[in-house]
């Protein structure tokens, strides 16, 4: 039977949810995508659709908009590919040309918010956990100095993926910027650089945005953590 503590290794430190998207081989794929590879353009639907959908979201009010605006994005990017000059990664680029579809089917609409006025909740939202429980600097800086014990958990009342369904659902009831930040991140790979690019924010402030997000989910399963020992 799986532990306790196997069940929730992946799940315990949300700066570990998902490792880097990889960027691949941008030569080939650009080559592969000008030459009308069906398979290459199938895997790039494949690898990147729910980052994509994820990323339109914050600009359109409806998930059917989000998926026009992919749709539109994909066909941009066959359309527009022997312009690519690789100045940036093609993922960069390709989610540029996202975002710009996206900004513009939602001001169409009238109805998205820009994302920079969403910048009050650097502000407005104190660290959710006390800031001396992480570690300030060095390689494991942002990382639970103690991080919450599994030893006292029954393991007969925790199921696999039960810790991730919470942690899950601790995002998804984050504030929109710290969700965006911390989804783009954490789950979906990109960098640090790109995700500023994507929502327009500073370094600092997708940082701030970041930590406060990830200092969330960190309290949210902490809770979990301590009514399973209860329990």
């Amino acid at each position: 039977m799986t532990s306790v503590s196997d069940s929730l290794a992946a799940h315990v430190d949300v700066n570990d949810i998902a490792a880097p998207m990889p960027a691949g081989d941008d030569e080939d794929l650009v080559a592969a995508l000008r030459a009308g590879d069906e398979t290459a353009f199938a895997s790039l639907l494949d690898g990147h659709y729910d980052t994509m959908l994820r990323v339109a979201r914050l600009h359109v009010a409806t998930r059917e908009a989000a998926e026009d605006v992919v749709q539109e994005t994909f066909l941009g990017v066959i359309k527009g590919i022997d312009r690519f000059e690789a100045r940036s990664s093609f993922r960069t680029w390709m989610f540029r040309i996202l975002v710009n579809q996206a900004k513009t089917r939602g001001e169409r609409e009238r109805r998205s918010q820009p994302f920079s006025s969403l910048e009050r909740e650097l502000d407005a939202n104190a660290p959710a956990v006390d800031p001396e429980r992480f570690r300030p600097d060095g390689r494991w800086a942002g990382f639970w100095c103690t991080p919450p014990s599994t030893e006292q958990l029954p393991e007969a009342s925790v199921l696999a993926g039960e810790a991730g369904d919470r942690l899950a659902a601790a995002i998804d009831a984050l504030p929109p910027a710290q969700r965006a930040v911390m989804t783009l991140r954490d789950v979906d790979g990109l960098t640090s650089a790109e995700v500023c690019s994507l929502l327009n924010l500073t370094q600092g402030n997708q940082r701030v945005l970041l930590h406060r997000a990830r200092s969330k989910a960190r309290a949210n399963l902490e809770l979990y953590l301590l009514e399973r020992v209860e329990v």
